[in-house]
């Protein structure tokens, strides 16, 4: 087992790791940046260093940096997390040419899977449906929109390098788009470093559905079921259930199993969510695979009892399946829904950032948060607006539902807005809670309130 890992990321999925390193019995050092400082999970941590200005291209960004700090504190392995490097198959090279560990899969995956076309092609020659995309779009601008409109509209612009929804711009008319490729580069480069983007089909109203797998060095894999991750709001996930409602439970368990044994016969090596878009009319069209941990991960270590992050460490040491995840189960516990709480404005969506005069998140049984921030935390402008993720769970999805609600009302947060009410609102829907989603249906559930 590792001595001390370097974590290089922030907020929520920083202060995971740093409990998760504790209960391994790991050190942990926490890279930051000068706008983290003062975070709570800084003080938890044994070691942390500071890498840079707020810009992450300065700091989150600056493999060189992290990379030092990393050595010079003696970290015998780095977990990227989720967002910035964590699938940057360059740093990964690098922390491995250091003598360092990589806690995710090897490069080469990174590499292949981070190619979004080159991933199609593969999961097509492996007999999985696939969405109509292009290559890399390449030239101006005008030259790019070009290569895009080729796929006809609507269609969605995405960040090559990304994940997590950050920087897809829907377009659905020529008019459009060499404005939302300019917008798309900025945020591609912002976030993830990389200004390549790519051109997809966009599906109207699909349900979003994600198969979470383990595999091992030994070209074993695993399926730990479904999420559903279809209630969006333009294009960013703000609710996430495990498992999927009003779907047939023989055609996702065979979806499953397919997904599992398609990375078992590549021979993919960690933990990894193939995505798809489902339609009644399509079934289960191939989208992407994400090579580490997702955002969403919390849902379905609540339904299997599993530790993913400690899963993905053990991996990392060369542990078998049976080794790194003991006692996979054989069905989902009960229901588990995920909201994820942003600064910003419950109406308009404007980011509002600022102090957390007052920061109490719920607890209680059946609710699990995770979050970077406490009472007199300073939310910046400077990343990504997620501050909390509330997770619970329940027997039933519809108590889940009414659990998520009451924890939301619990939630004190004075000093910034959230989007609290909206997602309180969203879970009293009637077509929520029918289990009648799909990822226009924020939009709608907006909509109604415009109209009341």
């Amino acid at each position: 087992m590792f001595h001390k890992i370097a974590i290089a990321n922030r907020g929520a999925v920083a202060a995971r790791l740093v409990r998760t390193l504790r209960l391994l019995n790991i050190k942990s050092l926490v890279l930051y940046s000068e706008a983290d400082r003062d975070l709570p999970y800084l003080v938890e941590a044994d070691e942390k260093c500071l890498i840079g200005p707020p810009p992450a291209l300065q700091s989150y960004l600056n493999q060189e940096t992290i990379l030092e700090a990393a050595r010079t504190y003696g970290a015998d392995a780095v977990h990227p997390g989720y967002g910035f490097l964590s699938e940057n198959f360059g740093f990964a090279e690098k922390v491995l040419a250091s003598g360092m560990a990589f806690v995710g899969p090897s490069p080469k995956w990174l590499k292949l899977l981070g190619d979004k076309t080159a991933a199609r092609e593969l999961m097509a020659a492996e007999g999985l449906p696939v969405s109509p995309s292009t290559g890399l779009l390449k030239g101006s601008a005008c030259e790019r929109a070009t290569q895009a409109a080729s796929l006809g509209f609507p269609l969605l612009i995405k960040p090559a390098a990304g994940g997590g929804g950050i920087g897809m711009i829907p377009v659905f008319e020529k008019a459009g788009l060499v404005g939302a490729i300019e917008s798309a580069e900025k945020l591609a480069v912002r976030s993830f470093g990389d200004s390549g983007l790519y051109a997809e089909r966009l599906w109207l109203n699909p349900r979003h559905i994600e198969f979470q797998v383990l595999a091992d060095c030994k070209g074993r894999a695993v399926h730990l079921f479904e999420r559903d991750c279809s209630t969006q709001r333009r294009r960013q996930k703000v609710v996430e259930e495990a498992g999927a409602p009003d779907l047939p439970a023989a055609d996702l368990e065979i979806m499953a199993e397919r997904a599992a044994r398609v990375l078992s016969r590549l021979g993919y090596d960690h933990l990894a969510t193939l995505e798809t878009l489902y339609t009644p009319e399509t079934g289960f069209v191939f989208l992407e695979v994400n090579p580490r941990l997702q955002v969403e991960h919390g849902v379905t270590e609540e339904v299997t009892g599993l530790d993913l992050a400690a899963a993905q460490i053990r991996l990392a040491t060369g542990l078998d399946l049976d080794e790194a995840a003991p006692g996979r189960p054989k069905a989902l516990a009960g229901h588990a829904v995920e909201a994820r709480i942003y600064a910003e404005d419950p109406v308009k969506f404007f980011p509002s950032p600022g102090p957390l005069k007052v920061f109490r998140p719920p607890s209680g049984p059946g609710v699990r948060v995770e979050t970077g921030f406490a009472e007199g935390s300073v939310v910046t402008h400077f990343y990504d607006p997620l501050i909390a993720l509330v997770i619970v769970r329940a027997e039933t999805r519809l108590k889940a539902l009414d659990l998520m609600a009451e924890a939301l009302a619990e939630f004190a947060v004075e000093g910034i807005k959230t989007n609290i009410p909206f997602i309180r609102g969203l879970m009293k829907y009637g077509p929520f809670r029918e289990g009648r989603v799909h990822i226009g249906l924020a939009g709608e559930y907006l909509a109604s309130l415009e109209r009341a």
